[in-house]
């Protein structure tokens, strides 16, 4: 019998920044337990040179990557999410579109690395955020989810969720 696979939807409002480091970490991390997608409510339209930067000094493939809309996943069609998470407080606070199959959503507030100015403090603002989604996403994986009742499960997501790193 083969392992479940889940599909992951991580939500920020630009889609340029958090949430493309979100996907690219739940894709590696989850060692294909996770397929991970990004969107935004209001897509930048590029990805945020400054993740692009750090996803390739840290060895992430940056391939396929672009910005793009929550629309695009709420169309027949589109994967059936198990769990969709906000990273960006304004994301958090939209009217979402419907989701297909009832996933699992908690957000995950992560301050933006894009609205910090300078050069080095620009890089270390998204070394912290990537550090913050990567801590938060591996105690996400390290979950029996499929030992947990959903409300449980919604719970152990909001925990993760208020963790200060």
């Amino acid at each position: 019998m083969s392992e479940k696979k889940y599909n992951v939807l991580v939500l920020c409002t630009g889609n340029s920044a958090r949430s493309i480091l979100g996907e690219v970490l739940f894709n590696h991390l989850g060692k294909g337990k996770f397929k991970a997608y990004s969107a935004g409510s209001k897509p930048a339209g590029q990805v945020n040179p400054g993740a692009l930067e750090l996803l390739k000094l840290e060895g992430y493939s940056t391939e396929g990557l672009r910005s793009k809309s929550w629309d695009e996943f709420a169309k027949p069609g589109a994967p059936e999410f198990d769990f969709i998470f906000t990273v960006c407080d304004n994301a958090a606070g939209e009217a979402c579109p419907i989701w297909f199959g009832h996933p699992c959503t908690a957000h995950w507030g992560i301050p933006d690395p894009a609205h910090v100015e300078g050069g080095e403090a620009k890089r270390a603002a998204f070394k912290k955020a990537s550090e913050q989604l990567a801590r938060r996403i591996q105690l996400f994986i390290s979950l029996p989810i499929e030992k947990l009742d959903k409300l449980i499960l919604k719970e152990k997501l909001d925990e993760i969720g208020r963790i200060q790193d």
